[in-house]
């Protein structure tokens, strides 16, 4: 059955909506990108690999935390004030009051159990990055209700620019004043800087209740509906802080915090993903309501090869002068080369899982969340085996944390091809995100990335061999991999 003609405008309509979505969030990623590489420069120059580790472990537990003290409530509260006959800020309120109570409970018990949080010794000032929680569940809270009104601005403000630059400079400051604990010190004045830089705006869109009596049982009800939604967004979390968790156990703070350095700097690809998620739900829910699965299964499969296209490039970029780039942030960085190179292909190979599971969520909950959870079993089982296994061989702590990247990039594949699957049977048609090109394009990368280790110093591998690199990898994908519905995504006029 051929197309309409409307049809195939609303197509081309939906990839062009695409485009500029993408090419809209990706400017808050870059804001994010230039500040977080000096806190990693401060961070390894000044503190050292042991006091990183700390730092790592300690995160972990306090951004899951506030992850799940927001009990879903991204998408929960929308629902709540599409459907509130009441005033909007009284929605916020109760939201804010049932997963701001949580938040305080859930730092006063981990603060009374520090040993979730820290591997060995610690300060005292380090036990109160606890007091993170709150504002950081505060701010998603606010963030949640600033989407509702279509405002990205105050997302990128907050988290692209306020939170990674007052982490980077506080960091650089309070080395001079405690420099033991003055990274997570300096997280706490960040994420509470975001928070205001949240929590103002949000406060001039809705006001403040009126009339207002509690009803925090009510949107708890929602978040009890969006469950399976919101434990899936809180295991694809979770598998990139998983491996550190894994790691504290069978490595000291030094090689987790190598790890945690290659693991920041391979999340660069990792957050291009998050470009499309805001415009490709809608798009995907409208063509869900419609039924109109072959324009789902070919956005699906457009997003993903420009998520894929893209994140093989700057791991290309990155991967192959890996010892230049981990060395940026200290000598003894180097030795974790390998485990970014493992956590650079494995954001790669999430691509398809990504994309998947944004129509999955819709369709499959319960099945996308089973998938979701065997994916944390798989990776808690391959790292563990292969840490063992290194452990065996007499091998050292940096072999380990290669081993904690492995084991991510084998329940990430397992994931990409479960969903992928999962969402082909369901629209019966083909989802798939990989063409020839990519490989075309990888081979004249990896022989520029070959010349420019062997023979240029390690200062210009960084300032020539990077651009060479993404040059190469582009210059063939441009031609080769990317067709006229693929070139929109770099075209700002997307009517012509």
């Amino acid at each position: 059955m051929s197309e309409t003609p409307s049809s195939a405008e609303q197509q081309q309509k939906d990839i062009q909506a695409l485009a500029k979505g993408g090419r809209t969030n990706f400017f808050g990623f870059l804001l994010r990108l230039a500040a977080r590489l000096p806190f990693l420069f401060i961070a390894g120059r000044l503190y050292g690999a042991e006091a990183l580790g700390r730092f790592a472990l300690a995160l972990v537990v306090v951004e899951l935390a506030a992850q799940l003290c927001t009990l879903g409530q991204k998408r929960g509260l929308a629902m709540r004030l599409s459907q509130e006959r009441e005033h909007p800020a009284n929605a916020v309120a109760d939201a804010m009051l049932l997963s701001g109570t949580l938040a305080v409970l859930a730092s006063v018990a981990i603060y009374f159990l520090p040993d979730m949080m820290f591997n060995g010794a610690y300060t005292q000032a380090e036990r109160l990055v606890v007091l993170a929680i709150l504002p950081l569940t505060l701010t998603e809270i606010a963030l949640a209700a600033q989407a509702y009104r279509f405002d990205i601005a105050t997302s990128v403000r907050s988290r692209a620019l306020v939170e990674p630059w007052t982490l980077s400079i506080m960091s650089g400051l309070l080395y001079f004043v405690d420099p033991q604990s003055g990274m997570l010190i300096a997280y706490n004045l960040s994420v509470i800087a975001a928070a205001v830089t949240a929590l103002w705006p949000m406060l001039r869109t809705y006001g403040l209740p009126r009339e207002w009596s509690p009803h925090p049982l009510e949107i708890g009800q929602l978040a009890l509906v969006n469950l399976p939604l919101a434990a899936a967004d809180a295991v694809e979390w979770g598998t990139r802080r998983f491996d550190i968790y894994l790691l504290g156990f069978f490595a000291g703070d030094k090689a987790v915090g190598v790890y945690y350095v290659a693991q920041q700097i391979a999340s660069v690809p990792q957050k291009l993903k998050t470009s499309f998620e805001p415009i490709l739900g809608p798009v995907i829910t409208r063509n869900l309501k419609e039924k109109n699965y072959a324009a789902i299964a070919q956005q699906v499969c457009q997003v993903g090869f420009w998520i894929t296209a893209a994140q093989a490039g700057v791991a290309l970029a990155l991967g192959l002068p890996g010892e230049g780039v981990m060395g940026l942030v200290g000598p003894l960085f180097v030795g974790g080369t390998a485990a970014l190179c493992f956590l650079l292909a494995a954001e790669v190979s999430a691509a398809t899982a990504v994309v998947s599971e944004a129509v999955l969520i819709y369709v499959r909950r319960m099945q996308n969340l089973w998938v979701s959870l065997a994916t944390l079993a798989v990776q808690a089982a391959a790292t563990i085996g292969l840490i063992k296994l290194v452990e065996r061989l007499g091998l050292n702590d940096n072999y380990k944390a290669a081993m904690a990247g492995a084991g991510l990039l084998v329940a990430l594949s397992m994931a990409s091809w479960v969903k992928s699957r999962l969402l082909a049977r369901f629209l019966q048609q083909s989802v798939n995100n990989w063409r020839w090109p990519l490989l075309w394009a990888t081979a004249p990368a990896v022989v520029v990335g070959w010349l420019v280790t062997s023979f240029l110093p390690e200062w210009a591998e960084l300032a020539f061999g990077i651009p060479a690199i993404l040059l190469a990898y582009g210059f063939v994908i441009w031609h080769k991999g990317f067709g006229p519905e693929d070139r929109v995504l770099f075209r700002r006029n997307v009517g012509a």
